[in-house]
């Protein structure tokens, strides 16, 4: 072959092999821009919390995951990694566990909650005794007692001088003098005293004078000026209101005087917890700073009674104190089980609530999670009563749907962003 004929023969060759490398570049091309991966990525967000967005690729600084693609086509890629076109999020199953999204089937039950509530102690005013003066004067000597101190039945408390008080003594000696004179004595009828006798016994006992200072009265025949002041009761003195040497007032409060070997809780009920408390039920109470436990149950005498100054229900519990170690005003903790009347509830951790909405997610049987609207009924403790959008039987996440709601809101957010403009 001669030299021409070889170099026409090398330049056709160069030229197939151009067209050829021109053709495999063209279908190269077009495969490339035919495939999903050459869809336009707007930006990268973090598959734990997809409120974190990055513009490139790369590895989320919270978890150490992935970084995963939001591409402009919503209807191709976004939909196949992120959901259906019905607005149900897709999770695997791995990322469900890892970001603690869990499921519970709901059904229609009765359910016993736990309600705790802050309460006070208070003195039952059955067992409440106020000492005050039934005549004026003035106080001539004083006990030790204060407020706090343990006192008994009849011990002494306070003198009260009072003038005034002669001339219904010695009104008292002369109807026990006739009273004594007459027939029949007392000794022969028991029980029977004259109406004269009885009226002045009782103006003494009205001034505060003891049955002790008036049987002394009685021993001595001697007319006094002074009105010995005592306990009627045992218990704790929980206030005193005078000193030495004060006038006194008749009606006046001297002392305040309270039997605690048995006492009241009191505590506050909001909203609709009151209709599910049930007279005699047990609560167990306690004084957290002193590992202090009683058991105390709800009054059936009282109802709750409406408060107006708290706007709420004041529930009143009643506790055996044989130790006196409740005290009234101390701050306790009251625990209470109820039973709530058969209904469909959730946590109120499943429920996503903004203004008046409020919708929960349930898992599909596809696996897929689709948010649905419900109507909620009462709440109590961390149970919700859901009165319409689910039925028995639905499975509802109960933990992490703040994480579904976030990736839901943001497909949404990513399909409005990627969808063109009117």
């Amino acid at each position: 072959m001669s030299i021409p004929k070889r170099f026409a023969l090398v330049a056709l060759l160069s030229l197939a092999a151009v067209a050829a490398a021109g053709w495999s570049w063209r279908g190269r091309t077009q495969a490339v821009a035919s495939s999903p991966s050459a869809a336009t990525v707007l930006y990268y967000v973090d598959p734990m919390h997809p409120a974190y967005r990055s513009d490139r690729p790369g590895i989320a600084p919270d978890c150490g995951m992935r970084l995963e693609p939001v591409y402009a086509d919503a209807g191709r890629a976004d939909a196949r990694a992120r959901g259906s076109a019905d607005g149900a999020i897709r999770v695997k199953p791995d990322t469900q566990r890892l970001v603690g999204v869990r499921v519970q089937a709901v059904e229609n039950a009765t359910t016993t909650a736990t309600l705790r509530l802050y309460g006070r102690v208070a003195a039952d005013e059955t067992r409440s005794y106020r000492v005050n003066a039934g005549i004026d004067g003035y106080i001539g000597e004083m006990s030790n007692v204060t407020t706090g101190s343990r006192v008994g039945t009849g011990e002494w408390l306070a003198t009260l001088v009072a003038p005034d008080a002669a001339t219904p003594i010695q009104a008292y000696l002369v109807a026990l003098d006739a009273f004594e004179r007459g027939t029949p004595r007392p000794s022969d009828v028991p029980g029977v005293m004259d109406s004269g006798l009885q009226q002045a016994t009782d103006r003494l006992h009205a001034f505060g004078m003891s049955r002790a200072q008036i049987a002394d009265i009685t021993r001595t025949r001697a007319v006094q000026s002074s009105i010995r002041i005592t306990s009627p009761a045992s218990g704790f003195a929980v206030a005193r209101s005078v000193t030495a040497g004060e006038k006194i007032v008749s009606g006046q409060e001297l002392f305040r005087i309270a039997d605690l070997r048995r006492v009241w809780i009191l505590a506050d009920l909001v909203g609709r917890d009151a209709a599910f408390v049930r007279a005699g039920t047990i609560a167990d109470v306690t004084v957290p700073e002193r590992g202090l436990t009683r058991r105390a149950a709800i009054s059936r005498a009282v109802p709750p009674q409406f408060d107006a100054a708290t706007q709420s229900a004041r529930l009143r519990l009643e506790a055996d104190n044989p130790d006196e170690a409740l005290r009234p005003d101390m701050l306790v903790d009251v625990r209470l089980q109820v039973a709530l009347p058969p209904a469909i509830t959730v946590p109120t951790d499943a429920l996503l609530e903004s203004g008046l909405s409020a919708r929960v997610f349930v898992e599909r049987a596809d696996g897929a999670f689709e948010p649905r609207d419900v109507a909620t009924g009462w709440r109590f403790g961390d149970r919700v009563e859901i009165v319409r959008g689910l039925a028995a039987g639905d499975r509802v996440v109960t933990s992490g749907a703040f994480l579904l709601d976030s990736e839901s809101r943001l497909r949404h957010d990513s399909s409005a962003a990627a969808a063109p403009l009117p």
